[in-house]
C-alpha cells in the first residue's frame, strides 16, 4: 500500500507522534521514509552576513540534529530512511517534496512548535492537507 512515506517534523510533540506513526507505517508495509527539516527563511530572510544568518544556521543544525536522530530510530529497526534540510515555506516545501519523491503518503504533526491554540490544526498543517495532492495523515 505504500513504498515511499515523507514525514515533516520540528521537534513538536506532535511532530514526534508523526514520526512515531511514520516508521510504524513504513514498518508495517516495508516502505521507505523520507524526513524533511524546514528551516522558514520567510521569518528571517535568506542568509546574508547578518544576525538572520546566526539564527538560520542554528535552526538547520537543530534540524539536523532531529533528522540524524530520526535516522538512527529508523535503522534500528531496519528501515531506509533519507532526510534533507531545506529552505522556504514548509507547506509549500512539504507538498513540492512528496512531489519530487512521489510519495504514496504524508505524515505531519496536527500542530508545529509555533503553534499555541489547543485543539486547533497548526497553519502548516492545514495546508498541506489542503493542497497535497496525495494522502495525508495527520497525528
Amino acid at each position: 500500500m505504500y513504498d515511499t512515506i515523507l514525514v515533516p517534523t520540528d521537534g513538536s510533540d506532535p511532530a514526534n507522534r508523526a514520526v512515531e506513526h511514520a516508521l510504524a507505517l513504513a514498518e508495517q508495509y516495508d516502505a521507505k521514509v523520507h524526513a524533511m527539516y524546514c528551516v522558514e527563511t520567510h521569518r528571517y530572510g535568506e542568509p546574508a552576513l547578518s544576525s538572520a544568518e546566526i539564527v538560520l544556521t542554528r535552526l538547520e543544525e537543530q534540524g539536523e540534529a532531529m533528522l540524524q536522530e530520526l535516522v538512527e530510530r529508523a535503522d534500528n529497526v531496519g528501515i531506509e530512511c533519507t532526510c534533507n534540510v531545506c529552505h522556504g515555506r514548509p507547506w509549500e516545501e512539504v507538498t513540492e517534496k512528496a512531489r519530487e519523491l512521489d510519495a504514496d503518503l504524508i505524515v505531519i504533526g496536527f500542530q508545529g512548535q509555533s503553534h499555541d491554540r489547543t485543539g486547533k490544526i497548526g497553519s502548516v498543517a492545514d495546508r498541506v492537507v489542503r493542497y497535497a495532492d496525495r494522502p495525508v495523515l495527520t497525528a
